[in-house]
């Protein structure tokens, strides 16, 4: 997934559907000169919709429609006829999609199933028809209601990508060698700080077909949480995580440290991230001896810990095997 082609933030304007007015029509026929009231309801205005689609993995499709309008209700008619619904637009949009109002930033809804909706701007109600009101003392109603005008607002939707386990780590920490090496994803590899600039996924093959999603989150550095590197961009997409593996490389001047204060940020973030399961995996342990590595584990956080090389390609299986424990407990 390239950087031009990810897009997690979109600001869009939303309209929706005025409601149709109600009918003021008599009845009259040629037996029925001066007939009761018979007119109809007006239609509801067009509502605008989220929709959970599966297939989308990003809110590109979003990043130039800046304006969505759903369609108007019609009036009610004679006969008691209600008139049509206005058109409603659904926006598909990817799993893990938060939608939030523009002015205020209140949350208003999260899409996390395929197919799942939720009605973000709710069309105008149709007026009443005059038929409704009346009554043994008031036959012959001359007014009926006008629709309710529709609802127009900016929106803000933020993508929170769904993974069962997200990497953490500083830049150059070996996060996106370690996904090309264990899934079929191919994010961009270069030794300096930033090489991810967007998330990347990776389907993780285990044993008997199975399987389980990984997010190469870009790299957090100390005050990401102040929005400092690429900070509160990317820290939201940890969110959706069920577990998180800490990646700290075995050449850290302190292992411990560096966790504590990659823990520290999320936790500044969301203090609820700490209630996720956490591992951590050291990486470019092929750099260190068995005595070097030896003394590292005197110094590690009480979390389970695996030494790993993705160039050498050890501890790898152990790695996974350790991450489906921690889905499936």
């Amino acid at each position: 997934m390239s950087e031009s082609n990810f897009v997690d933030y979109v600001k869009i304007f939303c309209a929706s559907g005025n409601g149709g007015a109600g009918s003021k029509h008599f009845l009259r026929t040629r037996l029925t000169a001066r007939g009761g009231p018979d007119g109809g309801d007006g239609g509801r205005g067009g509502h605008v919709i989220l929709k959970g689609n599966s297939q989308l993995w990003t809110l590109l499709h979003l990043k130039f429609t800046k304006h969505i309008r759903a369609g108007h209700g019609v009036n009610g008619a004679r006969s008691l006829q209600t008139g049509a619904y206005g058109k409603d637009v659904f926006i598909d949009v990817p799993l893990g999609t938060v939608a939030r109002d523009a002015e205020t930033m209140d949350f208003e809804c999260e899409i996390t199933e395929d197919g799942q909706t939720h009605i973000l701007v709710p069309g105008g109600r149709g007026g009443l028809g005059n038929d409704h009101f009346k009554s043994a003392t008031h036959q012959a109603p001359r007014y009926a209601q006008p629709g309710e005008p529709g609802i127009e607002g900016w929106k803000i939707l933020e993508l929170k990508l769904l993974a069962d386990v997200g990497l953490v780590g500083f830049p150059n920490a070996g996060k996106s060698t370690l996904l090309s090496v264990i899934s079929a994803a191919k994010p961009e590899i270069a030794d300096y700080p930033f090489t991810t600039l967007v998330p990347n996924l990776g389907i993780v093959k285990y044993h008997d077909n199975r399987s389980f999603v990984m997010a190469d989150i870009p790299g957090i550095i100390e005050g990401a949480h102040e929005g400092k590197g690429l900070g509160l961009r990317f820290l939201r997409h940890i969110e959706r995580n069920s577990v998180l593996l800490f990646m700290v490389p075995a050449d850290s001047n302190d292992i411990c440290h560096e966790y504590q204060v990659l823990l520290r940020e999320l936790e500044m973030y969301n203090p609820e991230l700490l209630d996720k399961s956490r591992l951590l995996a050291i990486t470019k342990s092929d750099l260190a001896d068995e005595e070097i590595i030896g003394e590292l584990k005197k110094d590690l956080p009480d979390i389970p810990y695996v030494f790993i090389s993705s160039h050498k390609k050890t501890g790898l299986q152990k790695l996974k095997g350790m991450l489906w424990d921690a889905l499936n407990p």
